[in-house]
């Protein structure tokens, strides 16, 4: 494993890319509703994306080359959802909406899921516990802790609130490269794993299923759902270790060592969890 730590001047420039990703996930969430396909979703991000002048993190990634500069992931579609014409967004989907991007050869990578509407008390409970997750993971990314005291906390939440957390899948660090050293797991034990230092840029993405951890690929080769079916959530943000603390670079009310918090919220009144 080599880690690429960066230098602070790198970290303020990777927080300007971060900033143009939350912009757009601004944008992408408040244009979730009924009646919207996943696709004029992609093509939203995709005129945002000329108009910030920066570059698609995901199009044309890997192999095969993925199709779309946006993976949105509804209900049982866990990550890697790929926008289609005929994904049209119902009252109560959960949509996970994941988005990267490259300025001045540096990325940024963030994800958040809401609800179209109103949402059932299961898909409310789902949401709120991968979000808080996060939150309690990036409490973790300080100077002096390890890697798995990170994933122990999105673990230790997810479960005590009846759900699984997806293993197959994880976070990594990021740079110059989306995906770089280390692996940043959502399980784990306190105390293991590799020392967290200053400069150590990750992406931390948490990924709960409602039912089983198991998933499937389907046939485009891209698209992972629960095996069993029931609903899944992910939040993302990309994070920098300061001697300070935590820097949530993806979050626009984050500072160096305040890492703040996101307040989670439906496009109308959700239903109590029950």
């Amino acid at each position: 494993m080599r880690i690429v730590y960066k230098s602070r001047d790198e970290i303020f420039r990777m927080r300007e890319t971060a900033l143009v990703v939350a912009r757009i996930l601004d944008e992408l969430c408040a244009a979730v509703a009924p009646g919207v396909s996943t696709w004029e979703l992609d093509r939203l991000a995709r005129a945002a994306i000329k108009r910030e002048g920066v570059v698609s993190a995901f199009l044309g990634y890997a192999s095969p080359p993925y199709p779309a500069v946006t993976c949105i992931s509804v209900n049982e579609e866990i990550v890697h959802g790929i926008p289609r014409k005929t994904k049209i967004l119902r009252e109560g989907d959960v949509v996970g909406i994941d988005f990267g991007v490259f300025k001045a050869d540096l990325c940024g990578d963030s994800a958040r899921t809401v609800i179209v509407g109103r949402g059932s008390p299961e898909a409310v409970k789902l949401v709120t516990a991968t979000q808080r997750a996060l939150d309690l993971a990036i409490d973790q990314c300080r100077v002096g802790n390890r890697l798995g005291d990170i994933g122990a906390a999105v673990q230790r939440h997810a479960e005590g609130q009846g759900f699984s957390v997806v293993t197959v899948f994880v976070g990594h660090g990021i740079g110059r490269r989306m995906h770089e050293d280390p692996q940043v797991h959502n399980y784990g034990e306190p105390g293991t794993g590799k020392g967290i230092k200053a400069g150590l840029v990750i992406a931390v993405e948490p990924m709960v299923n409602a039912g089983l951890p198991d998933v499937e690929v389907l046939d485009d080769r891209w698209t992972a759902v629960t095996k069993d079916r029931k609903l899944s959530a992910h939040f993302e943000h990309t994070i920098a270790i300061l001697d300070e603390g935590p820097w949530v670079l993806t979050r626009p009310a984050s500072t160096p060592g305040n890492p703040g918090h996101d307040s989670f919220s439906l496009h109308s009144p959700p239903l109590e969890p029950s």
